[in-house]
């Protein structure tokens, strides 16, 4: 089957729109047509000029023409500004539609794959990628209808007036266009996706560079402490400086020929004078010369267009990464938990099909109980909790949830039975009262106040100037990471799902903060199933049962008594846990 274009699909995703798009192009070769006009008047003006001279008092038709010149003039640019309105319409359509079927596609993936896709990666595709086309269909497609038929304008007058000097004009944008062939094309299709990955790269880089700046600061490091954001850096540079050296010695050649164009007229008009020159002569070479720089400009129009059209076949190359991406699959019988257990039965799992992350893992969590999951960084903790909350699927092996898989449970029930606190809750910059709200969109303001003060935010409220009503990050208002983490706490309190996850949710804490978030997390364990992740090891000593992951597998389980009976990793990693909350900083004396 023929693959579809980029624009066709474009002018489909614009569905009546498309019209708007077709009469801009209409438009804007009209308008090229009209801009020719005053180059005959312009003629005329030269024409009369000469004939009457030394006596300019004879000139009768100067004023008229030049006159005539400019009302074409400003026709051709009316004519043309109407096409742009009717692309615009059509393009800002086209964008808009285009980013609502992504985010759209976005929502109805796995909630792991923006995390694994790259934040910064994503929001570029959806942001600068849909506004490629924008710029494509707004601009360049009518410049190009308007630099394809200049061209066309151009070549009548160049021979109308005198073909010799016409065909003599054409050598060097002949020659011109040969260079621009050997700039553009497949490999520089190829060069253009290098340059977009370069930028995705280096846009991603940034976006988790920001994110550490708090451990930068920490630490006194610098931004050569992280090494991955340095690196797509110096790769950027590396690929353009290349790039730029590699196009040096055809763009220069290029722009040569195509201003060179008055150098040959200037040449064979010494050429064909040799035995006198006319006055009609002498008024063609003129003309020629003033009118063929809309050679060199229509050319390079028509180059960067190219690019332009490589830019957006990028693009769209870029969104399908997006939209081709399965979301996971959901059943046309859903059922229905039958309590708050969690089960999960022999689970693998790897990200890349290849390295596991998991590795058969089986264990059950009764409703209402209280478990922990510790270890090494990079055991797997993390990935298994996401497994439960069905940020992803496992390869093989079954999540239940209340008996039921979790791949048998509609989507919008799995979301209001698991509830996530990350290790760095993000808020948007809306009210305190709208970010809680969030969890439950239909609870009222006294609802939202109560899970405030059950998630120990009184404090943070009384500090704002509009309390509830404050707008995060507007006018200099910002919350601390532990304040932001109690009032994501509010939101989970109020959802109110009888499964709760918490990853690593007091990892960044002051001690004030982490007393408060200890007494909002008994507050909002009751009566709920917890799953716990943590590295301090002081917050699970409570739990019903502790697991401890490591390299993909349960290397041991069981209470924090039990556990520390035994001579194993919980062991000592509670000795080294120990350790490290009782050094202390020597004074000097």
């Amino acid at each position: 089957m023929k693959k579809q274009s980029n624009l066709s699909r474009l002018l489909q995703i614009a569905g009546s729109h498309k019209y708007l798009i077709y009469a801009s192009w209409v438009l804007s070769a009209i308008s090229a047509f009209i801009a020719l006009v005053p180059f005959y008047y312009i003629w005329k003006v030269i024409q009369e000029v000469l004939e009457v001279a030394p006596d300019f008092s004879r000139a009768q038709n100067l004023t008229h023409n030049g006159w005539m010149a400019v009302l074409f003039a400003v026709i051709a640019v009316l004519v043309y500004i109407a096409g742009l309105m009717c692309s615009h319409k059509g393009a800002f359509r086209i964008a808009t539609n285009l980013r609502l079927q992504t985010m759209e596609h976005i929502v109805k993936l796995p909630l792991g794959f923006a995390e694994s896709f790259g934040s910064g990666r994503l929001r570029k595709i959806v942001n600068e990628s849909s506004a490629a086309t924008e710029t494509y269909l707004a601009h360049q497609l009518p410049d190009r209808a308007n630099a394809l038929a200049t061209p066309c304008g151009l070549l009548v007058l160049l021979l109308v007036f005198d073909w010799r000097l016409g065909l003599l004009s054409l050598i060097p944008v002949a020659l011109g266009f040969l260079i621009m062939m050997t700039m553009t094309g497949q490999r520089m299709q190829e060069k253009m996706k290098e340059y977009q990955n370069a930028l995705d790269d280096m846009s991603n880089e940034a976006v988790e560079y920001v994110r550490g700046i708090p451990v930068v600061k920490t630490f006194g490091q610098t931004i050569f402490s992280f090494k991955k954001f340095k690196g797509s850096i110096d790769r950027y540079k590396v690929w353009v400086i290349a790039y730029t050296k590699q196009l040096r010695t055809p763009m220069m050649c290029y722009t040569a020929a195509i201003n060179g164009v008055f150098a040959a007229l200037i040449a064979g008009g010494l050429l064909f004078t040799q035995n006198g020159a006319t006055t009609e002569f002498l008024l063609d070479l003129i003309f020629y010369i003033i009118i063929t720089p809309i050679i060199s400009v229509t050319l390079t129009r028509i180059m960067f267009q190219s690019e332009n059209a490589m830019i957006v076949n990028d693009a769209l190359q870029r969104i399908d990464s997006v939209l081709t991406l399965k979301p996971l699959g959901e059943t046309k019988y859903p059922k229905h938990p039958k309590d708050a257990s969690v089960e999960l039965q022999k689970i693998r799992f790897s990200y890349d099909g290849q390295t596991e992350v998991l590795k058969g893992i089986s264990l059950a969590v009764p409703q209402g109980q209280t478990i922990a999951f510790v270890g090494p960084s990079g055991g797997g903790k993390t990935t298994l909790a996401n497994l439960i909350s069905r940020f992803f699927d496992p390869q093989s092996g079954t999540v239940r949830i209340g008996g039921v898989n979790v791949k048998e449970i509609a989507k919008e029930e799995l979301m209001n039975t698991v509830s996530f606190v990350f290790q760095n809750s993000r808020l948007i910059k809306a009210s305190i009262l709208e970010n809680v709200r969030m969890g439950k969109p239909d609870a009222t303001r006294e609802e939202v106040l109560a899970a405030l003060h059950n998630a120990q935010c009184d404090d943070i409220l009384a500090k704002l100037p509009r309390g509830v009503d404050t707008v995060i990050g507007a006018k200099g208002i910002y919350l601390s990471g532990g304040e932001q983490q109690r009032i994501a706490i509010a939101r989970v309190m109020l959802k109110n799902a009888p499964i709760i996850i918490l990853d690593e949710a007091t990892a960044f804490a002051d001690p004030d903060n982490e007393t408060r978030m200890q007494a909002a997390f008994s507050k909002l364990s009751e009566g709920k199933t917890v799953i716990m992740i943590a590295h301090r090891l002081s917050t699970v000593v409570g739990a019903d049962k502790i697991y401890v992951i490591c390299d993909g597998q349960i290397t041991e389980s069981g209470t924090s008594g039990e556990l520390l009976k035994q001579d194993g990793m919980f062991k000592r990693m509670w000795q080294n846990y120990q350790t490290s909350v009782q050094w202390k900083v020597a004074k000097e004396v």
